[in-house]
């Protein structure tokens, strides 16, 4: 099933631009619909970010017209605090940007964590400063077998399908091999017309999960990474360390993400 409505949270800092230029790519190479939703805080239209804050409207409308993409700009509820007002539910994929120290005060403080864990919708994630550059053609999928992973491949599926190469990546495979079963999951994305090369990483203990990922990404020139988030809460990722809240924060990698 294809991304029909693909949302692109806005905001007064400098990471809108790029942000919004992946949006507009996504929708015209899904024909969906753009639903841009400024998110700024209402601290936004006050100081350095009100020129940026006032004008997201028009570049919204400026670069969705001179796509030919369809869409609707809509503006978050400040007062409201919660994810709900952010009308991420109403979407296929939402595109946001790593939460950051220089966006705090001029991002409401839902974005992304909390769409993230709660809209039950797929995120692609960005860095901060991060380039306009193609996403989707060389995808690594983080496999384990776990809930939110099959979350995760599922709601990739449009991109998976696009891509013009997919690495399927395992760490630490266990002894009962059905229990993670890379190969049955490529060849479920078989069924899909996807060819997924296998990319096993023994865990020796010489390296971390996310070490080992990473020299996956680079070893495969991936540009976007699949992989579900937080099997444990978040509370427990941040007092004990984890991969999901590592790969929120990467500085380096675009990565799409499903709970």
């Amino acid at each position: 099933m294809p991304y029909k409505d693909i949302l692109v949270f806005l905001d007064a800092t400098s990471d809108t631009p790029a942000r919004l230029d992946l949006a507009v790519s996504l929708a015209q190479e899904h024909g969906a619909r753009l639903l841009g939703v400024d998110v700024s805080t209402p601290a936004a239209f006050e100081g350095r970010w009100k020129d940026q804050a006032t004008g997201l409207q028009d570049l919204f409308h400026a670069r969705r017209n001179s796509a030919h993409v369809a869409g609707e700009f809509w503006a978050a509820d400040r007062s409201a605090g919660s994810w709900k007002a952010l009308y991420a539910h109403f979407a296929d994929l939402v595109i946001a940007t790593q939460r950051h120290e220089t966006n705090l005060e001029a991002v409401l403080p839902a974005v992304p964590q909390d769409v993230l864990l709660s809209a039950g919708v797929p995120l692609i994630v960005l860095p901060p400063d991060w380039q306009p550059q193609p996403v989707g053609r060389n995808i690594v999928l983080a496999w384990n077998a776990s809930r939110e992973a099959t979350r995760a491949t599922h709601d990739a599926l449009p991109l998976l399908s696009r891509a013009e190469r997919v690495t399927l990546f395992e760490f630490a495979p266990p002894a009962d091999q059905m229990e993670s079963a890379p190969g049955l999951m490529a060849d479920h994305l078989r069924q899909h017309g996807i060819e997924a090369e296998l990319f096993t990483w023994p865990d020796t203990g010489e390296n971390s999960l996310l070490d080992a990922l990473f020299s996956c990404l680079d070893r495969q020139g991936a540009d976007l990474i699949v992989a579900g988030a937080y099997g444990h809460s978040p509370l427990f990722e941040r007092l004990f360390g984890g991969v999901s809240q590592d790969l929120l924060h990467n500085v380096s990698m675009p990565v799409l993400m499903s709970h």
